[in-house]
């Protein structure tokens, strides 16, 4: 084929984890910057597919099952889609999440916000990195959540994995510094952090509790 187009099987993808589930990393792979798309797969049937969310930063949803079967539900209402069915959310403020009836279910998922530039979501940048987790690569994950970080300063997520690796490398006061700066970008992640193993290390510390306190702390506006 030409240098302006590729082909290839699902199989090709770099395939990741994230929240249970196999990710075909399509966006990445292809190094498409005009729309957001990737591939999820259940390997087990009444797994979810879609986690339930709604789309924060605007966009529209096209979601097409490619194999198997999946239930969606959209703001509480139920839709059958077996293999062959497009499924469309315009609404981005609208609740969604699908649900595996058959094992091997995979959903195509391809959204965009109108009249705007595509940019990745901070979970698609920084994914990859938790491949670290598995080996206990400390070191590299820091390195790389480090590097992410310089690129996206403002960035709740990356901080928040940035601290957690730290405080796993047994890096306290670095972890405690990023842990502060993450929940006073986005405070909801105080509750995230409350819970986390990744920061037990950290969790006996008095500043460890002033930090994850901060259920109330805005987040900035957009």
């Amino acid at each position: 084929m030409s240098a302006e187009s590729r082909a290839a099987h699902i199989s090709d993808f770099e395939i990741g984890t994230h929240e249970g589930r196999r990710w075909a990393q399509i966006r990445a792979t292809f190094g498409i910057s005009a729309f957001g798309v990737n591939a999820w797969t259940a390997d087990e049937p009444d797994q979810i597919v879609i986690n339930e969310h709604s789309e924060d930063d605007g966009h529209e949803e096209l979601y097409f099952v490619v194999s198997g079967h999946a239930v969606f539900t959209i703001n509480g209402d139920e839709v059958d889609a077996p293999a062959g069915t497009f499924v469309f959310v315009r609404d981005p403020a609208a609740k969604r999440k699908s649900v595996a009836k058959e094992a091997g279910t995979t959903v195509l998922a391809v959204g965009g916000t109108r009249g705007k530039a595509h940019e990745p979501d901070d979970w698609e940048r920084d994914a990859h990195v938790l491949r670290h987790w598995a080996t206990k690569d400390w070191d590299g994950a820091i390195a790389e959540l480090s590097e992410l970080h310089a690129e996206r300063p403002d960035s709740a997520r990356i901080l928040y994995n940035l601290a957690c690796a730290e405080s796993l490398a047994g890096k306290r006061e670095d972890a405690l510094g990023h842990l502060r700066q993450s929940i006073q970008l986005e405070g909801k992640l105080a509750e995230l952090a409350a819970n986390d193993s990744d920061l037990d290390a950290i969790r006996d510390d008095p500043e460890f509790s002033a930090i994850a306190g901060q259920t109330d702390t805005p987040s900035p506006s957009s």
